[in-house]
């Protein structure tokens, strides 16, 4: 039995190893595929169409101003979930007694731990055993990374970092412009894909046909599974929950977090609404905005005891 848990435990170890080694790689793939789009889109059709005078050049321009736009926003929101750190728990945090009230969450109960020498009114906080700290609401232990994260949703390998309460909104951003770019470049590729199957004859070289047609293949496959995703979390931002609280919430009728889904969103976006598009927050929302550092959370008082 023992030696099942110690090669389990390993294999686990093994695989977090994996995936922090797939860091690099993972961020050229995402810039290879922003560089076929931009081959394909810029360099091989929409660029040389300037040129051609007419509806046709207005078409062009009207493409490459959308195109790099996009571009533009998002590879500001990757950067940013890439090079944002999630958030962690400070070194010396104590916890409010009001803020958890003595009670066990529910939610993550076996990772409390009986301390008594913070406060005795208070004698279950909860407790990281990997971390030998406590742990704020909300907060979760990433294998991955190998600490505790503030408002963890999930670790991403697409961005080679935890998706946390910092961070979580550049990710969703990233989602959003990536949906809007890549559906557009399938829109703008797709006559020529047709045609591609079609007897009509398409200008250029083998490769930049290859190419065309590579891209038009990834950037639908990414439209797709994008709109699904992003769909997912529209859903945990209405509700005020995470990926990982949504999983373990699923028994739990009600959720002291949700506070109407406007205030909901406000606590991932903010109150500012020309910073709601940006992978930036507005200096009074981070000033008066408790949830934008991860460490307390807005709650229904008639829940908090739940």
């Amino acid at each position: 039995m023992y030696r099942s848990g110690a090669t389990m435990a390993w294999n686990v170890f093994k695989f977090c190893t994996a995936l922090r080694g797939l860091g690099s790689i993972m961020i050229l793939l995402v810039l290879g595929v922003v560089g076929v789009s931009y081959y394909a889109v810029v360099l091989s059709i929409y660029g040389p169409a300037l040129t051609s005078g007419g509806l046709d050049s207005f078409i062009a321009l009207a493409v490459l101003i959308i195109f790099h736009a996009l571009l533009v926003m998002l590879l500001w929101s990757y950067f940013s979930v890439v090079l944002t750190d999630p958030g962690g728990v400070p070194p010396n945090y104590r916890p409010i007694v009001d803020e958890e009230r003595g009670d066990v969450d529910r939610l993550t109960g076996s990772e409390f731990s009986s301390l008594t020498t913070l406060e005795p009114t208070n004698a279950r906080i909860r407790y990281c055993r990997k971390c030998n700290h406590i742990k704020p609401p909300r907060c979760h232990h990433c294998s991955v990374c190998g600490r505790c994260v503030l408002k963890m949703d999930h670790h991403c390998v697409w961005v080679v970092n935890c998706v946390g309460a910092l961070n979580y909104k550049y990710f969703l951003l990233f989602l959003f412009y990536t949906l809007l770019e890549t559906t557009l470049v399938t829109l703008s590729l797709l006559p020529y894909f047709i045609t591609f199957f079609s007897d009509g004859e398409i200008a250029g070289s083998p490769s930049t046909l290859a190419t065309t047609f590579l891209a038009f293949v990834l950037n639908l496959a990414f439209a797709l599974s994008v709109f699904g995703f992003l769909i997912m979390h529209a859903s945990l931002v209405s509700g005020n929950t995470t990926t990982i609280e949504a999983y373990e919430k699923k028994t739990s009728p009600k959720w002291r977090y949700d506070l109407g889904r406007k205030r909901n969103f406000e606590q991932v976006f903010g109150t500012v609404e020309r910073y709601w598009f940006i992978p930036a927050y507005s200096e009074d929302d981070l000033r008066r905005m408790p949830a934008l550092h991860g460490l307390e959370y807005p709650s229904k008082p008639d829940l908090d005891s739940q």
